[in-house]
């Protein structure tokens, strides 16, 4: 009997992936770099399934049924080219190489492109959900080549997450690296989400001095309405669980932030694509600051610092900050939608937003109840440029305005820092302005460097260069757009 699909890499991941793909039905040959792993894996999780061990990559290859589909679970990078490079003269034409890690959608790009040259198709995954999602259903991004996905379809979606309607949380991203850059806005989004909690969760316990079951019980109640969310859900666990002395685990932990850069990508890609990604990018500064533990320690005792509690009926401020958590976050998502609709332009992708709301709407970490009104805002309108702007989520915004801001004024008097949900209510602000201060801003570029400016009576397009000081001469700069 030969496999239906390889997977290379054993790690929690990857043995998850095929143990899901085993239950479903189809048969994986396994390999690991250290063959030992195999052996391991086989007389471990994998025994008594029709999963198949292989100790080299030619008996992974000869094992497989045409077309071959060989998935790589391995560290993102230079270990996957070193992958490829070694398979790609094992195959034939037609087969295909999919790599399910975490990588950097250029890469993913140069991937399909060398790899078409010799007949071989490939396809990045973006792949969510962590351990308990890649066992039991993760959320699947497929992108690349397309002629690969019917091979793969019918894997993918039988193993990954399902809405409760029963449709798969997977299907065909785009072109080359569309799958790759969608799971990285999604990582982006997580960024935030997880940021913006850890905010409501400092505004109740240094500003309302709440309780640990307290808050347990706020998140608890709050994973009930709007903001139903499995973060929403596992922070309520987190603030529940004791360490062994019956204190809360959770303020034994140090409070220095990781990141393994898809945050940071996905801003730098902001950067480059002239979107204002505000929200996502300040929660990737916040992990930043996070990591500045002895300089924050000397400095607060150098300022003095110290956090006011903040008065008035403590019920009134938790519904208030459900708001401004509730409203934040959907600038968050508006964010990221709009990041992708710029990229998807910019590379000829033609994302279905629609569908990118259905893949995150189980399995993954940021699924939330309102990604079903994210898929009816995009269904109802494929060209909606902010998703504030559909009209069941401006109903939203409206309505939580008031409390947003009372919790954004309330943090800066208090000294409570709450970067991403301030940096939600500036970015709505000046997105609602029809005309911001960036007409001085013009005229300082013109005055110093030369750089032209447009008038408000005059047509698009048209630069004018003023002589502001009478010695500065006409001759005028070029100028480009973000």
């Amino acid at each position: 009997m030969k496999g239906d699909i390889g997977v290379i890499g054993l790690a929690v991941m990857g043995q998850n992936l095929i143990l899901n793909m085993n239950d479903h039905g189809f048969t994986v040959v396994a390999h690991n770099r250290t063959t030992s792993k195999v052996d391991e894996f086989l007389a471990g999780p994998a025994k008594d399934t029709n999963i198949i061990g292989a100790y080299s990559l030619e008996e992974l290859v000869e094992k497989l049924e045409k077309p071959r589909k060989v998935m790589l679970m391995v560290r993102a990078g230079s270990v996957v080219d070193a992958f490829i490079d070694q398979l790609a003269p094992l195959l034939d034409e037609g087969d295909i190489i999919i790599d399910g890690g975490n990588t950097n959608y250029p890469d993913t790009n140069r991937r399909v492109a060398s790899l078409k040259e010799k007949g071989i198709h490939f396809i990045g995954t973006g792949v969510s959900g962590g351990e308990e999602g890649a066992r039991f259903g993760p959320s699947i991004m497929p992108g690349g080549s397309p002629q690969a996905w019917p091979a793969v379809k019918p894997i993918f979606q039988a193993i990954s997450a399902k809405t409760d309607a029963g449709e798969p949380c997977c299907d065909w991203v785009g072109n080359d690296g569309a799958g790759h850059f969608v799971k990285m806005v999604h990582n982006g989004i997580e960024y935030g989400d997880m940021q913006l909690i850890t905010e409501a969760y400092q505004f109740m316990k240094d500003g309302l001095g709440l309780s640990h079951e307290e808050m347990q019980q706020t998140f608890s109640d709050w994973n009930k309405t709007e903001l139903n969310s499995y973060l929403i859900e596992i922070t309520a666990d987190i603030l529940g669980y004791k360490d062994e002395d019956g204190s809360p685990l959770v303020e034994k932990i140090l409070d220095t932030a990781g990141q393994k850069g898809t945050g940071k990508w996905t801003g730098i890609n902001a950067l480059d694509l002239g979107i204002p990604l505000t929200l996502i990018s300040e929660s990737v500064f916040a992990r930043c600051l996070s990591a500045l533990k002895e300089q924050r320690v000397a400095a607060e005792a150098q300022f003095g610092k110290a956090i006011e509690k903040v008065s008035g009926d403590k019920q009134e401020w938790l519904d208030a900050l459900r708001q401004a958590l509730l409203a934040s976050k959907i600038i968050s998502y508006a964010q990221g939608f709009m990041l992708m609709r710029e990229a998807s332009d910019e590379n000829g992708w033609e994302l279905n937003y629609g569908n990118v709301a259905l893949m995150w709407r189980g399995g993954c970490i940021i699924r939330s109840a309102f990604l079903g009104n994210i898929r009816d805002a995009y269904d109802a309108n494929p060209e909606l440029a902010f998703l504030g702007s559909d009209p069941y989520f401006k109903g939203i915004l409206d309505n939580c305005l008031a409390a947003w801001r009372k919790v954004a004024a309330k943090s800066l008097e208090a000294g409570i820092p709450m970067p991403c949900t301030t940096s939600a209510l500036t970015f709505l602000d000046g997105y609602t302005t029809a005309r911001l201060p960036a007409n001085l801003l013009q005229a300082q570029r013109d005055y110093f460097g030369a750089h032209t400016y447009e008038r408000v009576d005059r047509p698009r397009g048209e630069f004018f260069h003023t002589n502001w000081t009478g010695t500065g001469g006409d001759t005028a700069s070029t100028t480009y757009d973000v």
